[in-house]
């Protein structure tokens, strides 16, 4: 796992898992994406971590994020996050187990998630899916769809509470019974009487700017300047200014808008001299 805040990000509104979401992609990738898509939030993704658990090198690591990249299922980007007195660039990672255009990234970028389109099957929440696949791990808590509907809620509660899926997992599956006569029944006794305290809210809101950053320079672009996750430069383009829509912070205007933030912050008070 990565230091809290950093790390994988899944990107909303994804189909369900399939054994087919990969097949457009080649070997090497499709098996490290597969690998991705099975991670847990706030996973360490990082070129140097996957080379020590994955067949590959570091080089090759890269060019085959590159690649994902490319295909839609992955964005890499930076926050700035102002907190109190502090301004932080955060490096943020996407991944989207459910392709994604150009479009759909930019609006993501802006807060603006694109609805899903008629016809395209619901996405399940974590809450379900754990609860769906419980049986995997544990067989005798095995749930039916409806069971599943009906403890959803709870389990999103954890969630809520700063819970990760290990820790719900093994809420559930530890020292189980012999025999478990309700497996339904089980877990709504478990999910209530474990539940994890509530998180403590934090003490001074966030102000955060997100960039998406070129695949290859690193430049922080805006919505027409990233194309495939590359900017027209490395895309060999000449460069131009871009002019944003309403709401997005064009690639040359994040550091007047961090400006900003910090004009906004109240000064840090004297030090008292010793």
């Amino acid at each position: 796992m990565a230091v809290p805040g950093y790390g994988k990000r899944s990107a909303p509104a994804q189909l369900p898992r399939g054994e087919r979401d990969f097949a457009h992609l080649p070997a090497r990738e499709a098996s490290i994406a597969a690998y991705l898509d099975r991670l847990p939030e706030g996973a360490d993704i990082s070129v140097k971590t996957l080379a020590k658990v994955l067949p590959y090198g570091q080089c090759a690591l890269r060019t085959a994020l590159n690649r994902l990249q490319d295909a839609g299922h992955l964005r890499r980007g930076s926050e700035c996050v102002a907190r109190d007195e502090c301004l932080l660039w955060v490096t943020r990672t996407f991944f989207s187990r459910t392709a994604r255009d150009d479009a759909w990234w930019a609006a993501f970028t802006r807060g603006d998630v694109p609805p899903e389109e008629p016809g395209q099957r619901p996405t399940r929440s974590r809450a379900f899916i754990l609860l769906a696949a419980l049986g995997r791990t544990a067989p005798p808590l095995t749930l039916s769809a409806a069971d599943c509907a009906t403890l959803e809620p709870q389990a999103t509660e954890w969630f809520a509470r700063g819970a990760t899926e290990a820790e719900l997992l093994h809420a559930l599956t530890d020292g189980l019974p012999s025999p478990v006569h309700h497996a339904a029944a089980l877990v709504r006794r478990r999910l209530t009487d474990k539940m994890p305290p509530e998180r403590v809210a934090p003490a001074a809101p966030q102000t955060v700017l997100l960039a998406l950053e070129c695949s290859d320079c690193r430049a922080p672009g805006g919505e027409r300047a990233l194309i495939g996750g590359r900017c027209g430069p490395c895309r060999g383009e000449p460069a131009t200014r871009p002019v944003g829509p309403d709401g997005a912070v064009p690639a040359e205007g994040v550091r007047e808008r961090m400006n900003e933030v910090r004009a906004a912050m109240p000064h840090r008070p004297d030090r008292a001299r010793r």
